[in-house]
């Protein structure tokens, strides 16, 4: 009965691992995303700021 609680246990602090290691990875995706926009609008954004600091001077 005690090697079956074990094993209940063990499986349990797996699947927390587990759950983690994919928000991690669901980051990870997230970040790769918002740094391929930002690098492909770079130029358009840098215009864009450089028009509105001439109209506020």
């Amino acid at each position: 009965m005690l090697m079956w609680w074990e094993m209940i246990k063990t499986y349990l602090r797996c699947q927390k691992g587990q759950g983690m290691v994919e928000y991690g990875l669901i980051l990870a995706l997230i970040a790769v995303v918002v740094i391929g926009a930002l690098t492909l609008m770079g130029t358009n954004l840098q215009g864009m700021f450089n028009n509105v600091a001439g109209n506020v001077k």
